[in-house]
C-alpha cells in the first residue's frame, strides 16, 4: 500500500537496497548486537481523541509544583504582557522565513530593524545586529571579534566576576580558536583594576570582558577601564542584563567597544531554560566585523519605506567555519518577542519594571540581614540580585521549597544568590523572610 505522506514507494526503497547490496531494511541494522536490541512490545497507548489527549497532558502538568521564584543568575521571572504572544503570532511576523529575499520578507526585516534600533538605544551604541543565540554565545562571539581585530594578540582577558556559565562557553570557543583566556582577579566582589593593568602588561591582549551587573548582582564601577584597554589596543567588552540598562549607566557611556548580553529579561518567559536570544551592539568602527545580519532602512522605486539587509554580503554568512552568522537565524522569533515587549512597555514601562525590581530586592536584603541569620557577602552596591551567606543553607533551601518558594541559586558551600523582579509582591517577600 502506498501512503500519501511516506516519501518513498516500495519500489524506490528496493532500488536503494539493491544499490547498497542489502536484501531488506533489517539488513541495514545487522551490525547492532542482539544484546542491544529491544524485542518486547512497545508500551504505546491506543489512539486517543483530542479531548482525551488534552486531559492526559493536563493530568501530567498538574503534577508540576509551581514555586514563587527568587532565583536569577542570568534568567529572571519577569512579567510578560498578554498582548506580546498574541502579536508575535501575526502571520507577517511568524511565518516570514529568511530575510534574504527582501521583497517577500518585509515583516521579518521590519521587526529586526526595530529590534536593532531599540538595542542601540538601550546600550547607547552605534549599531546592533539581528540577534544572536543567547547571552553566553554573544559574549563568545564578541571574544572572536576582538581576536580577529588584532593579527598579533593571542589573549583575551575576562573578569572573575563574570557568570561561570558564560566563562565555560568562552573556554569552549577559545579552545577551538587557539585563543588564550586569562582571568582578571575579583577583589571584594568587583573586578580588580590593578590586576587588569598587570595582565595587560604581561600578555598580548586583544580584548577584556566584564559583566554589569556582575554574577553576584553587584553594579561595578568601570571608570577608566576603557582607557586602560585602549591604551594597549585591546577592545573593552561589556555583558549586561538587557532590562537593567533602562536604569544603569550604559556600555556606551562606559566607553565599551562591544556590548553583549541576553534579552530574556525583556519579557521572554523562563521556559525551562530557553529559547532566548542574545544581543550585540558595537561602535561604528566595529560594525563590519560584527557577526549576524544587519538590517537597514531604505526606499523602493516608488519612494516607499522598505527594509533590506545591509553592510554585509550574503556570502559572509555561509562560509562554513569562516562564517560570521552561524547560529543567529533561529533566534529571530525571540528577538521579535522582546521587541514587541519593549514597544508595549515603552521607555517608562521598562524603567518602572526595573525600578520595582531594584526596590523590592533592597527591601528583601534589608529585612533578611536584620534577622542576623543571613549576611551580605559583599558590601557593594547591587541592582536586583544579591549574594548572602546562610548557616545551614541547604536546610533552609529545602524548607523554602517545601513552602512553595524557590529561594535562589546555590553558590559555594553556604551562599545563596537571590533575585527579585517586579512580579514579586510584598506578601511573597514577607513570606520568604518569615521562613527565617
Amino acid at each position: 500500500m502506498n501512503f500519501k505522506f511516506f516519501p518513498h514507494t516500495q519500489e524506490e526503497t528496493q532500488q536503494m537496497l539493491d544499490k547498497v547490496g542489502a536484501k531488506n531494511i533489517e539488513d541495514l541494522f545487522a551490525n547492532i548486537p542482539e544484546s542491544l536490541r529491544f524485542n518486547g512490545e512497545y508500551d504505546i497507548p491506543e489512539a486517543k481523541s483530542e479531548l482525551e489527549i488534552r486531559q492526559y497532558f493536563n493530568k501530567l502538568g498538574n503534577k508540576n509544583k509551581v514555586l514563587t521564584c527568587f532565583a536569577g543568575a542570568g534568567v529572571y521571572d519577569h512579567y510578560t504582557p498578554s498582548a506580546v504572544p498574541n502579536i508575535v503570532q501575526r502571520s507577517e511576523f511568524l511565518t516570514s522565513y529568511t530575510p534574504y529575499q527582501a521583497e517577500i520578507s518585509q515583516g521579518t526585516l521590519h521587526y529586526i530593524f526595530e529590534f536593532q534600533s531599540m538595542i542601540t538605544e538601550l546600550t547607547n551604541m552605534d549599531v546592533a545586529n539581528a540577534s544572536l543565540y543567547d547571552g553566553s554565545t554573544a559574549t563568545a562571539e564578541a571574544m572572536l571579534v576582538a581576536n580577529a581585530s588584532s593579527s598579533k594578540a593571542d589573549t583575551v582577558l575576562y573578569s572573575e566576576t563574570i557568570d561561570p556559565q558564560i566563562v565555560e562557553v568562552l573556554k569552549t570557543y577559545a579552545h577551538f580558536q587557539n585563543i588564550k583566556l586569562v582571568a582578571v582577579k575579583n577583589h571584594n566582589g568587583v573586578t580588580c583594576k590593578t590586576d587588569l593593568e598587570e595582565k595587560l602588561d604581561a600578555h598580548s591582549v586583544s580584548g577584556m570582558i566584564v559583566q554589569q551587573p556582575n554574577y553576584f548582582g553587584i553594579t561595578e564601577d568601570f571608570t577608566g577601564f576603557a582607557d586602560i584597554c585602549h591604551k594597549k589596543k585591546a577592545l573593552f567588552i561589556i555583558n549586561s542584563i538587557a532590562a537593567d540598562l533602562a536604569l544603569l549607566k550604559t556600555p556606551g557611556e562606559w566607553g565599551a567597544d562591544i556590548a553583549v548580553g541576553d534579552v530574556q529579561s525583556l519579557g521572554i518567559p523562563m521556559a525551562f531554560g530557553g529559547p532566548y536570544a542574545g544581543y550585540m551592539a558595537a561602535t561604528q568602527k566595529m560594525m563590519r566585523k560584527m557577526p549576524g545580519r544587519i538590517v537597514g532602512q531604505t526606499k523602493d522605486t516608488r519612494g516607499q519605506r522598505v527594509f533590506a539587509l545591509t553592510l554585509q554580503a550574503r556570502e559572509q554568512h555561509i562560509r562554513r567555519q569562516k562564517a560570521t552568522s552561524n547560529i543567529c537565524s533561529n533566534q529571530s522569533l525571540m528577538a521579535l518577542f522582546s521587541t514587541i515587549y519593549m514597544a508595549i512597555m515603552g521607555k517608562e514601562g521598562v524603567k518602572e519594571a526595573a525600578k520595582m525590581s531594584y526596590d523590592a530586592a533592597h527591601y528583601l536584603c534589608e529585612q533578611l540581614t536584620k534577622t542576623n541569620k543571613a549576611q551580605l557577602v559583599y558590601d557593594q552596591p547591587f541592582f536586583n540580585e544579591f549574594l548572602v551567606s546562610i548557616p545551614n543553607r541547604d536546610t533552609f533551601y529545602d524548607k523554602a521549597i517545601e513552602n512553595g518558594i524557590l529561594p535562589g541559586v546555590k553558590v559555594g558551600e553556604d551562599q545563596l544568590l537571590i533575585a527579585v523582579t517586579e512580579k514579586r509582591t510584598k506578601e511573597e517577600i514577607d513570606a520568604f523572610i518569615a521562613l527565617f
